[in-house]
């Protein structure tokens, strides 16, 4: 896996989620599967599978969240003015047909559109990546091509 790239909250918020599973979520299946087995004949145990199913998902996030852990590079909040261009923790303000939105460049595991955390990764987070103050982005997307103007960088 190579790198994940992290705020400092959001790396805080990966060693919360890795704790609770560990320490919650992991007992609370080991009980479901334990009082499952009570209920006899386990190859046509509904509950014993799914429980089953749930262990392994959990233990599946657990070890992608110790990689991500392992693999955290802090990604710093950018600020400043004029000159800069966009890039990795870089907020900053775009306008699409009139209407103007504070974005943010972060990577994938913190990625959340609907709160303008745009991941480094996805084509509209490469597309705004060393652009600058003034600049038109034009992304294509299955809808047509959509175009944004940078108004500031904070």
């Amino acid at each position: 896996m190579s790198a994940t790239f992290v705020s400092t909250q959001g790396l805080e918020d990966l060693k919360a989620e890795l704790v609770k599973r560990k320490t919650v979520v992991r007992p609370e299946i080991a009980q479901k599967i334990g009082s499952a087995k009570e209920l006899g004949d386990l190859s046509e145990n509904f509950e014993y599978h799914e429980a089953k199913d749930q262990q392994g998902l959990n233990e599946s996030r657990i070890m992608d969240l110790e990689e991500m852990i392992r693999s955290a590079v802090i990604v710093h909040d950018k600020s400043g003015g004029g000159d800069l261009s966009v890039s990795l923790g870089c907020t900053f303000v775009a306008e699409k047909d009139g209407t103007k939105r504070t974005l943010q460049i972060v990577g994938s595991s913190e990625a959340n559109p609907l709160e303008g955390k745009i991941s480094n990764e996805a084509p509209i987070g490469q597309a705004f990546l060393g652009r600058a103050v003034g600049d038109i982005v034009e992304i294509e997307m299955p809808a047509g091509k959509i175009a944004y103007k940078i108004l500031e960088i904070k």
